[in-house]
């Protein structure tokens, strides 16, 4: 069989056309299941060099459905590396909070309630401006992560799987574990704090206009809100210890709609 000749620029021109509402459409999608964080349009860009990717190194039938689903995949894999490289909190960030989420885990069971701010400064040994430093430089810090999904090893393979089998990153928010985990995390928190994640999560308000609205300093609202998510980690932490790990990703394919 002869090989097949490369495609000229207006090949090229015409499949990235053809096939750009492809990538919107799977951004679209995968930005319902990411955190509020996350620019649709940032998905859609490195989603482009996936396509620009795939048309390059292609060497089947462009007209076929086969090669529409492998640029579904290869843009749905561009897009989770992009997902990677732009998470907000640094590797030492991530590993401060997971000390935090300890010490928030810790004292709750000694103290029977949850810790004061002051109190956690004082369990991860540094005064209570530096404690809010800490948490001020974690204004990125999510519900959930990719560090979640596993080791490196683990991740890319995790990550790859997504692309090949059409799953969602981070699927493991449908879990219903998670959901009900989360519900009743949520309800233990302070007022302050479950006012805090509706007027982010639910009405989308910026943290200056949280701020605004909870007269507060946009810098202040950024630590609460920053202390509420390792709360909630710490509790699903608890829960996890108890019952079936909920911060743990389900591999095994779901059934697709």
């Amino acid at each position: 069989m002869k090989p097949k000749p490369p495609l000229s620029n207006s090949d090229n021109e015409r499949l990235l056309a053809q096939h750009a509402p492809l990538v919107e459409r799977i951004a679209r999608k995968m930005v319902k299941t990411l955190s509020a964080n996350v620019e649709c349009d940032d998905l859609i860009q490195d989603g482009m060099m996936g396509l620009i990717d795939a048309i390059l190194k292609n060497s089947k039938d462009t007209t076929s459905a086969e090669f529409e689903r492998y640029v579904a995949q290869r843009a749905k894999g561009a897009m989770l590396d992009g997902l990677r490289a732009k998470d907000p909190a640094s590797r030492q960030v991530r590993k401060d909070m997971r000390q935090v989420e300890g010490v928030l885990q810790q004292l709750g069971h000694t103290l029977g309630r949850r810790p004061l701010e002051r109190e956690v400064a004082q369990g991860m040994g540094m005064p209570l401006a530096q404690y809010r430093r800490l948490l001020q430089e974690a204004h990125g810090y999510t519900l959930i992560s990719m560090d979640d999904l596993g080791n490196e090893d683990d991740l890319k393979n995790y990550l790859n799987q997504c692309a090949d089998t059409s799953a969602d990153p981070l699927v493991v928010l449908e879990r219903s574990a998670l959901r009900d985990a989360l519900g009743r995390a949520v309800k233990e928190l302070p007022f302050q704090d479950r006012q805090l994640l509706s007027l982010y999560y639910e009405d989308g308000l910026k943290m200056h206009e949280i701020g605004k609205s909870m007269s507060l300093s946009e810098s202040r609202i950024s630590q609460l809100h920053t202390q509420a998510i390792a709360q909630l980690r710490a509790s699903f932490t608890d829960q996890a210890q108890q019952n079936a790990p909920v911060l743990q990703p389900r591999r095994k394919q779901r059934e697709l709609a």
